[in-house]
C-alpha cells in the first residue's frame, strides 16, 4: 500500500539521523590493550602523544567528519578444465580342468559354456570445464563521521549518502575501522586502509522497481523444486 501511495512521486529521501540510533546498529567490541593515560611535562607546550605542534584538524573523535576515497578494481579470471577416462574389460571362463570341465557343463543351465562363465566390460568418461571472469570497478568519495573510539585510538567510522535523480534515489553506505595514522593531513583515508571495511552502493526508485522481479516470482522461484 505504501508503493501504490507514491506512484507518481518522487522516492522520499531518508531523514538525517544519528547512526548510533540506527536500527541494528551494535558498538565494536575488539580484543584492546589497556589505555595509556596521557601525561604533560612541565613549562612545556608540547603534550606527550600528539602528532603536530599546533591543532590538528584530522578526525581524532566522535562526532568528527573525514573523506574517504571509495576506489575498487577488482578484476579475476579463473578456468579449469579436467577429463578423465577409463576403459576395463575382464573375462573368466574354464577351458581345461582335469576333464572336470563336462561336469560343470552338466551343472549349468542348458546351452552354457564353461569357456565363458563370466564376461565384464566396463568404460567410464567424465569431463569437466568451468571458467570465472569478473570485473568490478566503482571509483567516489563519501564522507563519513566518527561514530566510536576503541580503547587502543582506532576509530569506528560510518557514512551514507542518498542522491535523488528525477524518480531514481541512488545510495551509499560505508562503515569500517581506521587508525589515525592512516588519515592524511587532508583529512581523507583510502578504503584500502580501511578494516572491517562494509561499502554497499544501490538504489531505489522506478528504475529499481522495473529491474526487480515481482514478489510472486520470488516466492515461486525459492518454493519450486523445478
Amino acid at each position: 500500500m505504501d508503493r501504490l501511495s507514491e506512484i507518481g512521486k518522487a522516492p522520499p529521501l531518508t531523514r538525517i539521523s544519528n547512526p548510533v540510533h540506527q536500527p541494528g546498529y551494535r558498538p565494536v567490541s575488539l580484543p584492546m590493550p589497556l589505555p595509556e593515560k596521557a601525561s604533560y611535562n612541565d613549562n612545556s607546550l608540547w603534550r606527550n602523544g600528539s602528532r603536530s605542534f599546533f591543532k590538528d584538524q584530522r578526525a581524532m573523535k566522535v562526532g568528527d567528519i573525514l573523506t574517504v576515497i571509495v576506489e575498487i578494481t577488482d578484476k579475476a579470471t579463473i578456468s579449469n578444465k579436467t577429463s578423465r577416462d577409463r576403459t576395463s574389460s575382464k573375462n573368466l571362463g574354464i577351458d581345461n580342468l582335469g576333464g572336470l570341465e563336462q561336469l560343470a557343463t552338466k551343472l549349468l543351465p542348458s546351452g552354457a559354456d564353461a569357456s565363458k562363465l563370466v564376461g565384464i566390460n566396463s568404460t567410464t568418461a567424465n569431463a569437466g570445464t568451468g571458467s570465472v571472469n569478473r570485473s568490478e570497478k566503482l571509483v567516489t568519495k563519501i564522507a563519513a563521521i566518527v561514530t566510536q573510539k576503541l580503547p587502543n585510538g582506532n576509530l569506528v567510522i560510518e557514512g551514507r549518502q542518498e542522491v535523488r535523480v528525477n524518480y531514481e534515489v541512488r545510495e551509499m553506505m560505508i562503515a569500517g575501522i581506521v587508525r589515525p595514522e592512516d588519515i592524511s593531513a587532508q583529512n581523507r583515508i583510502d578504503i584500502s586502509k580501511i578494516a572491517e571495511a562494509r561499502v554497499s552502493y544501490g538504489g531505489r526508485g522506478h528504475i529499481t522497481d522495473v529491474q526487480r522481479p515481482p514478489a510472486g516470482q520470488a516466492v515461486l522461484d525459492v518454493l519450486l523444486p523445478f
